[in-house]
């Protein structure tokens, strides 16, 4: 099992204590560009084909609505 394949069940088995560097290297890894904000917003988003999802950058753990919607979208793309 990959390092990737790792993370990934990590935060499908517990997606409560996912960090935001953790869905960063996930979504990086699997094909998404990201789009840093500009003027001061904490907001990032990932692109992949028609796939786009917004992450609000929050220590120490991402709320977990957004970390079940890139379960979703991970599971969509078969990981």
């Amino acid at each position: 099992m990959s390092k990737k394949e790792k993370l990934i069940e990590k935060i499908k088995n517990n997606p409560k204590t996912v960090r935001f560097e953790e869905i960063d290297k996930i979504l990086l890894d699997v094909g998404f560009v990201r789009t840093q904000p500009s003027k001061g917003s904490s907001h990032y988003t990932y692109h992949f084909e028609n796939l786009t999802i917004t992450i609000p950058y929050k220590r120490p753990y991402i709320k977990v609505v957004y970390v079940k919607q890139i379960i979703k979208l991970l599971d969509i793309l078969g990981y």
